[in-house]
């Protein structure tokens, strides 16, 4: 089963949020119809723009828990290398 850890985003060079799950479509669809309470509803945070798939949950587990420390500069340019246009990727999954 894959694990897997994605950026959603308000819009471009918005608010961002990283999350791992092991169901990607399911997590954004609640996401997206803002059956998370919390950070993501309160902010409109519910654009996937970016996704890193791990076969491991403790690979996937332990690059969330580095992304979220890093610097927002880096998590910009993560997204800007895979995803120049902040597309919504979740409508390719």
């Amino acid at each position: 089963m894959p694990y897997y850890v994605y950026i959603l985003a308000s819009k471009r060079n918005g608010t961002l949020y990283i999350g791992m799950t092991g169901d990607l479509a399911e997590r954004i669809m609640q996401h997206k119809q803002k059956h998370v309470k919390g950070f993501t509803q309160r902010y409109n945070v519910y654009n996937l723009v970016y996704v890193q798939e791990f076969e491991r949950v403790e690979d996937a587990q332990a690059n969330e828990y580095r992304m979220k420390r890093w610097r927002r500069a880096w998590k910009l340019e993560l997204i800007e290398s895979t995803n120049p246009q902040w597309e919504d990727l979740s409508y390719t999954l």
